[in-house]
């Protein structure tokens, strides 16, 4: 019979799911911290984990975890080497947020042409002739620069379509593979390419060993972008972020994610009302929230049924 921790908070429709599965058992930690979960490993046989860490000292202690469930399709928080060496399964939930977190791409895109915190302040302090300075823009006809073209790019480029802005994409991956999609969605070869021709710019990729946009990289954008992160923190680098926002480089910005997060209430980002800030929220929706809930504890059943989806198994070399 198998025991599943839950470690953190999930959506009552995964908890019910596995109230309703015959021959199973499972401990359920609320908590988003490893602390808290961790005293419960050795006994797990699958772990359905939220955003909190699994190190190697962790994955050490589970000695029956076969199976890592990622609630969400991110897992740059799992050692995944740790995970590789004991040779227990690592899988994501799919397809479960993209519309989410496209559409709160594009919310952010929006409310950073409208200037919506800066709007929404002067009537809150009397400055009705705020409105005068003319500072909103449009977004139809502006040039779209999306980093990264996977399924929330995509969503992206159609939301984006329907507000007639001219959308291109930077995915050299995709590109190197001979998959890019037909339609209205062309690529640009080079990221400098992509930087000096966008007026908008959203941050769409996986996080990797390095920000994807430093201080080099930010000095090849146009003056006055706009650049919208909804993927992870540590893409962008904050630092040159903050700095290009100051000198005016770039224009406004819509953050979802930090490095680390939450922000310190010391971040000069946290200043700027030409920056509109969210807690990472872009794919927290109720909807996709009961998404993800069912499908991070409906991989571990099926794994155990042995029909598990080898599309959704991050370590490929375990699909048997």
């Amino acid at each position: 019979m198998p025991h599943i921790l839950v470690a953190g908070h999930l959506h009552s429709a995964g908890i019910a799911l596995l109230d309703r599965t015959p021959n199973v058992t499972y401990d359920y930690i609320e908590e988003i911290s490893e602390d808290s979960y961790a005293p419960f490993i050795a006994d797990a046989d699958a772990l359905v984990l939220r955003t909190q860490p699994l190190s190697a000292a962790t994955v050490a202690r589970a000695r029956k975890l076969k199976i890592v469930s990622r609630h969400g399709v991110g897992y740059d928080a799992v050692d995944l080497q740790a995970l590789d060496v004991r040779g227990i399964t690592l899988c994501i939930a799919g397809d479960v947020n993209s519309v989410s977190v496209a559409e709160h791409a594009m919310t952010l895109i929006l409310a950073c042409a409208k200037y919506l915190v800066r709007a929404d302040q002067a009537v809150r302090d009397g400055q009705w002739q705020w409105r005068n300075r003319l500072m909103a823009g449009e977004v139809g006809g502006r040039r779209l620069l999306i980093l990264g073209y996977g399924r929330t790019g995509r969503h992206l480029a159609t939301m984006a379509a329907g507000f007639g802005m001219d959308i291109r994409a930077y995915d050299p991956f995709l590109a190197a593979q001979g998959k890019w999609p037909t339609g209205a969605v062309g690529s640009v070869e080079t990221l400098h390419d992509g930087l000096e021709w966008a007026d908008i710019i959203s941050v769409n990729v996986p996080k990797g060993d390095r920000p994807l946009l430093g201080a080099t990289e930010l000095r090849h954008v146009r003056p006055g972008a706009i650049l919208v992160n909804t993927a992870r923190g540590g893409v962008v680098d904050e630092v040159a972020l903050t700095e290009a926002l100051s000198s005016g480089r770039i224009a406004a910005a819509g953050l979802d994610v930090f490095d680390p997060e939450p922000p310190s209430t010391h971040n000069p980002l946290l200043d700027m009302d030409q920056v509109i800030l969210t807690p990472h929220i872009a794919g927290l929706t109720a909807q996709a929230a009961e998404r993800m809930a069912v499908y991070s504890v409906k991989n571990v059943l099926d794994f155990f049924a042995g029909a598990l989806d080898p599309a959704l198994i991050v370590n490929r070399e375990f699909v048997r």
